[in-house]
């Protein structure tokens, strides 16, 4: 299925210039995924709306498949936004994936908005570390392939691994990651929609 869904990622430019961005994050609780979507104004660089839900786990843990246990609660995240976002930025991998079909890229052909792709650390390919200032990159590449960025968001703060989710190209993906990373190592968008799940795990043991 991931074979199949991969063919329907396009890889082109980010149109225009988006102003509302969206940050997904999710984790687990138990046998419970908590999601959370928060949208933010690029440009006031504030927030517009955040949404989180909690939904039962339906899809075993296994590697390189945590999209499918990750994008059920998403999806039902954007779906209780009135803000309809411009473009969606995810805590995890688009391309930069074994079968180049990463929780962004997943995210994204089945929403049919643009998403970027933006981890925090490696899941596939080999990279040169980017020098120590803001703003530096290296290429990912896997198989010869370039499948992602490397990108120094904060000078000597460890690189986050960007890449092409869908209807974006690599470039525009490391320029939104870059814009909304002034302040953080994380895309604020990103940054927010984490602290979003964690306030809303439930305590240890319950």
């Amino acid at each position: 299925m991931q074979r199949r869904l991969a063919e329907r990622v396009q890889v082109t430019p980010l149109r225009g210039a988006p102003r509302l961005v969206a940050g997904l994050d999710a984790a687990f609780a138990g046998e419970r995924c908590i999601a959370a979507v928060v949208v933010w104004d690029l440009r006031e660089r504030c927030v517009v709306e955040q949404r989180v839900v909690v939904r039962p786990l339906r899809f075993p843990y296994v590697p390189g498949l945590l999209s499918f246990r990750e994008a059920p609660g998403l999806l039902a995240a954007l779906r209780r936004l009135r803000t309809e976002p411009d473009v969606l930025v995810c805590d995890g991998h688009g391309l930069a994936h074994p079968r180049r079909f990463g929780i962004a890229c997943h995210v994204g052909v089945l929403t049919g908005l643009p998403t970027v792709g933006c981890a925090k650390s490696r899941l596939v390919g080999a990279y040169v570390d980017p020098a120590r200032r803001r703003g530096a990159r290296s290429p990912l590449v896997d198989g010869g392939e370039v499948i992602g960025s490397v990108l120094r968001t904060r000078p000597d703060a460890k690189p986050l691994f960007v890449s092409v989710g869908h209807r974006t190209d690599l470039r525009s993906s490391v320029r939104l990651v870059l814009a909304c990373a002034r302040d953080h190592r994380l895309a604020e968008p990103v940054r927010l929609a984490d602290r979003l799940v964690a306030a809303s795990k439930p305590p240890a043991g319950a």
